[in-house]
């Protein structure tokens, strides 16, 4: 079967690019010999990871117990459940300690400190936690300098029911750089910050093994990370017109796409009008307040190559609406109903949420395999 014969919409993985986008990764970090915890929210499937690093990693992280579940089941014990927790998840957490996961938990507050460790004492279990940083004022975690992570770090060090694993922090405000100088600026202020929590811990005679950080934009832009034992990312396995907004990649290397057919024009409004639509592109504006805003994403032919001036300017729930960019003409003759076109999307993660499986090619129009994602909480 190729990419002509599929029903559609389809998401569509190429495993060219994604097994380059995986070494581009590989080769960032191995200057700096930090091991690499990729986040799989992106991927959420056992078949792209073990394709994109010729195995199964040993140490991942997760945005859902679901992922944690998911991929404890496919092999992988090691796991990092980087949401802060929420006390009714922790017998789950539980649950899954009992069966052999190493799994690790994230809050950042001593009322979410108590609560932990009396539900550990309850359920006769001792959960390891990280101190979430708050390195850029993005969303949460605790100030670098802020007393509190010592008085928390004391009291998971000290119950029955916890264990004080280390700190971490995620550089979300690094999605808002509008240049290399700024990416280099916010990785390195998402090291200091992490790094500094990590030392304010060992001065108050606590251990802190996990010093973690991560944001595809500040791993690929880091010019040190002294200090830090792991680095978290995730969408940089696909990347996207976000990521390639910031500079991070080029529109060219995004290995995810939406496969949609031409079902009509509106030649009043100019537009060509398919059956992709928000439920199979996700409603993610992400590139609308950068320099270019793409609107649902960027229009290829079928082979993947971008298609100057046309981008996804609305969408229905099942009607994509393609329109020319900046008032541009465009000969619709070219694209009559029937033919198939491929989107490139603003954000992978939410894009392929809308999804069941990745119809995979290598750099051609042949699909080569189908490989399952999961979803869900």
């Amino acid at each position: 079967m190729d990419l002509a014969q599929l029903a559609t919409p389809a998401l569509v993985l190429d495993r060219r690019l994604l097994l380059a986008n995986s070494q581009r990764m590989a080769d960032r970090l191995g200057r700096f010999g930090v091991p690499l915890r990729p986040h799989v929210k992106t991927v959420k499937s056992a078949a792209v990871l073990h394709a994109a690093f010729g195995r199964l990693p040993k140490a991942i992280t997760v945005s859902t117990l679901a992922e944690a579940e998911y991929f404890f089941a496919a092999g992988i014990a090691d796991i990092l459940y980087a949401v802060g927790i929420a006390p009714a998840k922790l017998e789950a957490v539980a649950n899954l300690m009992a069966a052999g996961a190493d799994i690790k938990i994230i809050l950042d507050s001593m009322e979410a400190a108590h609560l932990t460790a009396e539900r550990g004492r309850a359920l006769g279990v001792r959960f390891k936690v990280v101190i979430e940083i708050d390195c850029d004022g993005h969303r949460a975690g605790l100030k670098p300098g802020d007393p509190t992570i010592v008085e928390v770090g004391r009291l998971l060090d000290g119950d029955a029911g916890t264990i004080l694993a280390g700190v971490m922090t995620h550089a979300g405000a690094s999605y808002d750089c509008r240049s290399e100088a700024a990416l280099i600026a916010m990785a390195e202020q998402e090291r200091a910050a992490v790094v500094t929590a990590a030392a304010a811990l060992k001065a108050a005679g606590l251990v802190c093994p996990i010093v973690s950080m991560g944001s595809t934009p500040t791993a690929l832009f880091a010019q040190h990370l002294d200090g830090i034992t792991e680095v978290r990312t995730g969408v940089y396995l696909f990347q996207d017109l976000v990521m390639a907004g910031i500079g991070v990649c080029r529109p060219e290397d995004i290995a995810l796409s939406v496969l949609v057919t031409v079902i009509g024009h509106n030649k009043e409004k100019g537009w060509i009008v398919t059956d992709g639509g928000w439920m199979a592109l996700s409603r993610d504006r992400g590139t609308a307040t950068q320099p270019v805003d793409q609107g649902y994403g960027l229009v290829c032919d079928l082979a993947g190559r971008i298609i100057p001036g046309l981008r996804v300017d609305a969408a229905n729930q099942e009607h994509g609406i393609i329109a020319a960019t900046g008032g541009a003409s465009f000969d619709r003759a070219r694209f009559p109903i029937g033919a198939r076109l491929r989107v490139i999307p603003n954000h992978a993660c939410a894009t392929g949420a809308q999804h069941k499986a990745y119809r995979v090619i290598d750099g051609g129009l042949d699909v080569i395999a189908t490989w399952e994602r999961m979803g869900g909480w």
